[in-house]
């Protein structure tokens, strides 16, 4: 180590998408995808799966435990590889638009430090007749075993986020999840009646909201549709069917609005086979949130909100 640099081994599953032919641009999305969905028969499925040459590269680099993982992606960018893909923006936990799969958990580059992040490699060892051993149970495999040294913080491994198409190597298509948000009108809608005082005069203070009428929406606002939340979910395909916590979570929001009057249309809205009901309240979408919301619970609360209308 000098001056608290360490080496890191970043493996990343890269991807990279063959030219298109005329008759593949012909076909559709998924043959497995519910045509007749309101969230998953327009444009969304018809965007394929990209073909092309799938492998895995590792990349060696002396970084500080501190650094994030955008941190090291933008140095192999910059002095490594140029070749290689990643989508960021902010880089401050803002915007959501790095989210990636780091060890197998949807969550944004940014955010996620090597030092929290790196792993060492697995001290399993197996022997000539394929039986393992661990620890000390073997010296002469142990004396075989490569050795890590005290600079070396490990390796962590980068994919695409679960659930949504390959564009190339870290950058997945989200385009669909932004199509089924859109959907449901993430916008204020009033009543179009203007609110008057008693003396007939504009009523310039309709839409204050007391602290207790804020609290109901405020933290679901901070929302930025980052997708971590859809990379987590076991449910969640693409956008071709169920659709989608990021897409509930929006809707919760505006029906929680005490200033929207659109309340039981956006209920009707995701209250179908393919809105609420796909849920299977697993829980994974919570665990990865950057923005600190509870998204199972508060999809838990949506469902009976609907239920009890």
């Amino acid at each position: 180590m000098e001056n608290g640099m360490n080496t890191v081994t970043l493996r990343v599953n890269r991807f990279a998408p063959r030219p298109e032919r005329a008759r593949d641009r012909e076909r559709g999305g998924s043959p497995f995808a519910r045509k007749s969905s309101p969230f998953g028969d327009s444009g969304a499925s018809a965007r394929r799966r990209l073909r092309g040459k799938q492998w895995v590269q590792d990349y060696t680099l002396r970084v500080r435990p501190e650094d994030t993982v955008l941190d090291c992606l933008l140095k192999i960018k910059r002095t490594v590889d140029p070749t290689l893909a990643f989508r960021y923006s902010c880089g401050h936990g803002m915007c959501g638009s790095d989210a990636v799969s780091i060890n197998g958990t949807p969550t944004l580059l940014c955010t996620a430090s090597v030092r929290d992040w790196a792993k060492q490699p697995n001290t399993v060892l197996v022997d000539d007749e394929g039986f393992r051993h661990t620890g000390d149970a073997d010296a002469s495999l142990a004396d075989d075993a490569v050795s890590v040294s005290s600079g070396d913080l490990g390796v962590i491994e980068l994919a695409p986020l679960p659930g949504f198409p390959v564009q190339r190597d870290l950058v997945a298509d989200i385009d669909q999840m932004l199509d089924q948000i859109r959907k449901l009108k993430p916008y204020l809608q009033a009543n179009n009646e203007l609110a008057t005082t008693k003396d007939g005069k504009i009523n310039a203070f309709e839409y204050l909201q007391n602290p207790q009428q804020l609290a109901k929406y405020e933290l679901l606002a901070n929302c930025i549709a980052c997708g971590t939340c859809e990379g987590s979910c076991p449910v969640y395909a693409g956008g071709e069917a169920f659709i989608g916590p990021a897409a509930l979570i929006t809707a919760s929001r505006f029906i929680n609005d005490s200033r929207d009057g659109q309340a039981n249309a956006r209920m009707d809205a995701i209250d179908s086979a393919d809105g609420i009901a796909a849920c299977q309240s697993v829980r994974a979408c919570t665990r990865e949130c950057p923005r600190g919301i509870d998204v199972g619970e508060e999809i838990w609360q949506l469902i009976a909100q609907v239920k009890e209308r």
